[in-house]
């Protein structure tokens, strides 16, 4: 006889409540149609005692449950026959989403929504190094991250660390209230933002405690080798070409890196001073490397921000011509 083991099961994108029903009854009909378990539920993951054979059909059945949750938005007590009763068979398709890159928390689902970043994922399947450019709203930084979340929670990779350059946009750092990390953190936001519509709260603080998420200015990137890493460099077009090339030689084993940017917002004292562009042109024959390049098309915020990129870009190229 098997010796019963313990296996803690991570439950993503789904509230809890949704999944184990009114006053638990969802869970107690799981519970039913496995008497050989011990299911003990412990918030967004259950506990899971019994036999590995059996636990794993378990598991098997309850992620099928939580993708069917994600695809169709309901769960039922026949839903739960479906899934469970009978024990499918291990051959069987369960119903889940291919183009889903990562579920997100309250069932969103995070997939691909324009041709640039669905060219984004299927090219993280062949290069180690990616850089992603293109215009605000695009998408370029939430999908990287996604891919990210998703290593992470597939455990391709150990850590993810994001980090862009903190480089001063009409506001000095010595003039910011708090310490370094309260000086920093406004820079950091919108990586805060993305992480938080993907892994739940608590789940996140675990990994920030325990290091396998971290978020980080540029500047302590400077010295370290990322091994089993996934890492992103945001917001690029703000680093010279020798703080890119630093970075960038960060690679260790088992690492993926995206570089993302937008080099129509350059916010170095000179515009020239970026080294995105140069980077990208030094490297682009470089095997293992892949350039996306998102446009106008891709902007996928309030349909405005299209046009109020399309003017401020007509309102440049005007001013070009004028001065020549």
């Amino acid at each position: 006889m098997t010796e019963a083991v313990g296996k803690e099961i991570e439950i993503d994108g789904v509230d809890p409540r949704e999944l184990y029903g009114p006053q638990n009854a969802y869970l107690e009909q799981m519970k039913s149609l496995f008497p050989e378990l011990k299911i003990i539920a412990r918030g967004s993951s259950l506990k899971v005692l019994g036999a590995d054979a059996e636990t794993a059909r378990f598991e098997k059945h309850l992620h099928g449950l939580v993708a069917y949750y994600l695809k169709y938005g309901h769960i039922s007590t026949q839903v739960i026959d479906q899934c469970f009763a009978g024990r499918i068979a291990e051959q069987q398709d369960t119903p889940v989403d291919k183009d889903v890159i990562v579920y997100g928390n309250g069932g969103n689902i995070i997939r691909a929504r324009t041709p640039n970043q669905e060219k984004l994922v299927k090219m993280y399947e062949k290069n180690d190094l990616l850089f992603a450019v293109g215009p605000a709203g695009s998408g370029k930084t939430y999908t990287a991250i996604a891919l990210a979340v998703r290593a992470l929670k597939e455990k391709e990779v150990k850590r993810l660390i994001l980090t862009r350059p903190a480089v001063e946009a009409g506001e000095k750092l010595g003039f910011l209230p708090g310490d370094m990390k309260d000086k920093l953190d406004p820079y950091l936001q919108p990586l805060y933002d993305a992480l938080n519509d993907m892994i739940p709260p608590a789940k996140l603080a675990k990994y920030m405690e325990e290091g396998a998420v971290q978020i980080a200015p540029l500047a302590y990137m400077r010295g370290r080798t990322l091994d089993n890493a996934f890492v992103i460099l945001d917001e690029a077009q703000n680093t010279t070409l020798s703080q890119i090339k630093m970075f960038l030689t960060r690679m260790g084993r088992n690492a993926r890196f995206i570089v993302t940017g937008d080099v129509t917002q350059i916010d170095l004292p000179k515009k020239s001073d970026s080294g995105l562009v140069r980077a990208m042109n030094i490297l682009r024959e470089v095997k293992g490397i892949g350039i996306v390049e998102f446009g106008k098309q891709d902007i996928i915020r309030h349909k405005l921000v299209k046009y109020i990129v399309e003017a401020f870009d007509k309102d440049a190229h005007s001013n070009e011509t004028t001065e020549h």
